[in-house]
């Protein structure tokens, strides 16, 4: 499995870290931490022969994908072992998504997860993950105390393998100017 995620200004990654890191302290479970998982917003999980497939269709959005402001304003669980932070579904994450659909749901010998296509996806960042029942109550212990709404900046886009988190490909999205912002009023 391949995944394509996007990655956060300074400020944002190390807020998540810092949660994940606390995560981990208090529950004891380190999964996070020990398979360096960076904080990341999954866009798309692909299955696929080889990577080498995917690297085209992702490397020809270089360029092509903007810069963009996301909100974190809640928490919550993938029963039974992941807690995550979770954005709300704007129009610049809902576009991003729909674009790296596009781009890699036409691959041959490539399937994306029925849980990453538009209109069944769940935008999240993962931070704390395999949680037993009571390593997610001190886990949700900790981000009823830690947590609150924060703003994230969108900078970069990557093509990563799993278990462990490698990345493969990694760009900085573009920095739209405000005059080209203002043209689109």
């Amino acid at each position: 499995m391949y995944l394509v995620s996007v990655y956060f200004d300074n400020t944002a990654t190390k807020r998540i870290q810092t949660l994940v890191e606390q995560i981990a302290a208090a529950s004891g479970n380190h999964y996070m931490t020990e398979k360096q998982v960076p904080p990341h917003l999954t866009l798309s999980s692909i299955e696929a022969r080889s990577i080498d497939v995917l690297i085209p269709a992702v490397k020809q959005l270089e360029n092509k994908l903007r810069q963009g402001t996301v909100q974190f304003v809640t928490v919550g669980q993938l029963f039974p072992y992941v807690l995550y932070t979770m954005p709300v579904l704007n129009a610049y994450l809902q576009d991003l998504a729909t674009q790296i659909y596009d781009a890699v749901s036409d691959i041959p010998d490539t399937t994306v997860s029925k849980y990453y296509r538009p209109q069944s996806w769940l935008p999240h960042v993962t931070l704390g993950k395999t949680l037993t029942k009571e390593q997610m109550r001190q886990a949700f212990a900790i981000v009823q105390d830690k947590f609150s709404v924060f703003e994230a900046q969108v900078t970069e886009l990557g093509l990563a393998k799993v278990n462990p988190h490698d990345d493969v490909l990694r760009f900085e999205l573009f920095i739209e100017s405000e005059k080209s912002q203002k043209n689109k009023l």
